[in-house]
């Protein structure tokens, strides 16, 4: 276990942006974390990062950051299920393909969202018709109050939209060490997004395998998303709002072409992008802060954008959809 101090935060945040973290500790086997307890650091201020995709540093942290960087990924078969762990450390991608190469359906529509896996319950990760919810069965996580393992089912997750109790009854308590994920064999492949089933039809594609939807669905989001080792960015910035039926049925008077996704009988998902794009965002460009050309939910540093900066062209974001639409956009990326 190695520690740092006065650690510049710009490697490992894929906004790119400068700020130190007083001490920086990386944590490459669970039994670390046991040791930190006895030496009272989870006492004082501490921040758990894993890939650095979904966080917006607005300032220098006086504290300490705790990377999760442990590995491993294993797997049992059990009649037709099957049970895969993987670390907190391994990148969600990797374990998107070790699934894929071993023939195991399930998460190949969430191929290429960035992060970690101890990330995914925290985030309740999810894409093109597919949710983290669906598919974890377990995870194991660090209590930092207590110095103790515990392991959270599915149900105690209190999953929803892109979030969990992670984010909210325990956030910043528990350390997520590894996620044990359940799949079937038989599972159906989901193509029903539009954007996948067009670029299977431009490919010729009519009987996909769980590779070919990885693949089509990597493609997709190079396509629409910037790289970050290029072009800092963390992805979608803002959750897609739920809202009440009736509030849509109103917008629909004015806005009749208004892209949204039914979620039950009462609530419907409307797209962010949309709403920020009908508001003139995308493609603008303020200062060294950039809204994506191809997507108007990422928001991106140019090249020297500071936290602060970017948090700044986000609220004015959120101000003027609230303006003309009459809905409050969320971030669903954590902001220090």
């Amino acid at each position: 276990m190695k520690i740092q101090n006065n650690i510049d935060l710009k490697p490992y945040n894929t906004f790119g942006v400068h700020a130190l973290a007083n001490q920086f500790i990386e944590i490459n086997h669970e039994n670390q974390l046991i040791e930190l307890y006895n030496s009272g650091i989870f006492k004082n201020k501490f921040f758990v990062l894993g890939g650095g995709s979904n966080i917006l540093f607005t300032q220098d942290f006086e504290g300490t950051i705790i990377k999760i960087a442990n590995k491993g990924i294993q797997h049992f078969i059990e009649g037709n299920n099957i049970y895969v762990t993987a670390a907190g450390g391994e990148i969600w991608n990797d374990l998107v393909w070790y699934c894929v190469d071993h023939g195991f359906p399930g998460l190949e529509n969430m191929a290429l969202i960035p992060g970690t896996v101890g990330a995914s319950p925290i985030q309740n990760i999810g894409a093109y018709g597919i949710e983290l919810m669906d598919i974890m069965y377990t995870c194991r996580a660090f209590d930092t109050m207590t110095g103790e393992f515990k392991t959270f089912s599915n149900q105690d997750c209190g999953f929803s939209y892109r979030d969990s109790i992670f984010k909210s009854k325990y956030k910043g308590r528990f350390i997520i060490v590894s996620v044990t994920y359940k799949l079937n064999l038989h599972s159906k492949l989901n193509t029903s997004y539009g954007a996948i089933e067009a670029e299977l039809a431009k490919r010729g594609i009519s009987n996909p395998t769980i590779k070919d939807i990885a693949e089509v669905v990597s493609h997709i989001r190079v396509e629409k998303l910037p790289d970050p080792s290029t072009i800092g960015n963390a992805g979608s910035f803002f959750k897609n709002p739920i809202i009440p039926n009736f509030q849509l049925e109103k917008l629909k008077e004015v806005y009749p072409n208004i892209v949204c996704f039914p979620m039950d009988d009462t609530h419907t998902k409307v797209a962010a992008g949309w709403l920020i794009e009908q508001c003139g965002w995308k493609g603008k460009e303020v200062g060294e802060v950039a809204i994506w050309k191809n997507q108007a939910l990422v928001i991106t540093n140019k090249n020297k954008a500071t936290g602060k900066e970017i948090f700044e062209v986000s609220s004015l974001i959120i101000d003027d959809v609230k303006e003309k639409f009459g809905i409050t956009l969320e971030r669903e990326v954590n902001i220090l």
